[in-house]
């Protein structure tokens, strides 16, 4: 078992490097798949390349956590730890040869999140926060933006799932309209840990979303550690059985919160 602290966040770090390393052997922007069924086929072999290298990584490093590779899983955990993978974020990206992928990891300690692990291996970037001790990219301190009003912000959502309901669709569309009426720049786009990353290194501004997914529990914890702030739509600090979330630079979340609390 590995000691806790820095040396849990190590060798955390180098089982999803490895785990992003292993993917990258797979990875092709020639990939071209003929349908659905090879399509869902190369995304549970990814999926499954990276459980074959984390699973038992994670084990000898703290035997004692439970495991959960349940993506779109969500709502509360039993009491005490537990590792919650992302084996490949915006793996339909990866199969279809596109780059904006990740390989994520988080620890939850009774609720709460407490180290996060998201490489974007294309990148070779990997972002890194443990709950008090700030968020990293690289080894670098991380600071959310200052950005003070959205007329100047770059903001995003995504699709946290496939086959989201219609409501929640319906929602997302009048949302993303209301924003591009405010902010200069307006994403929609998977994986949503690569957006929270963005929002955590100040690249981006706010990530808002209407559905709380446990595999965005590492982006989170990185927005947290920035400095940014993250709450329901009531304006709550969020908690893992939230149903929805905005996380943003301080600057800009109030005015971001008043325009979607209409939605």
């Amino acid at each position: 078992m590995i000691a806790p602290g820095h040396e849990l966040l190590a060798a955390a770090t180098a089982a999803v490097r490895r785990a992003g390393a292993r993917i990258m052997k797979r990875y092709s922007t020639a990939t071209r798949q003929s349908g659905l069924a090879e399509l869902l086929a190369d995304v549970r072999d990814n999926d499954a390349a990276v459980i074959d290298t984390l699973r038992p990584a994670l084990a000898e490093i703290l035997p004692s956590a439970g495991w959960l590779n349940d993506e779109h899983g969500s709502g509360p955990l039993a009491t005490g730890e537990w590792w919650l993978i992302d084996p490949v974020g915006g793996n339909i990206n990866t199969v279809h040869g596109l780059t904006d992928w990740n390989i994520g990891v988080s620890l939850v300690r009774d609720g709460r999140p407490v180290l996060a692990v998201v490489y974007f291996p294309l990148l070779d970037e990997t972002f890194t926060a443990t709950a008090g001790d700030g968020a990293f990219l690289n080894g670098v301190p991380l600071q959310v933006s200052a950005k003070k009003s959205l007329d100047g912000a770059l903001v995003g959502t995504g699709q946290a799932k496939p086959g989201q309901d219609a409501e929640i669709a319906e929602r997302m569309g009048s949302s993303f309209t209301a924003m591009m009426k405010a902010a200069i720049y307006v994403r929609i786009s998977v994986p949503v840990t690569h957006q929270l990353a963005q929002v955590a290194a100040g690249r981006m501004d706010l990530h808002w979303q209407f559905a709380n997914v446990r595999s965005h529990v590492a982006g989170v914890l990185l927005v947290q550690e920035a400095g940014g702030i993250v709450t329901d739509l009531d304006g709550k600090p969020w908690q893992l059985t939230s149903e929805s979330y905005i996380a943003a630079a301080p600057g800009v979340h109030a005015a971001a919160l008043e325009i979607l609390t209409a939605y």
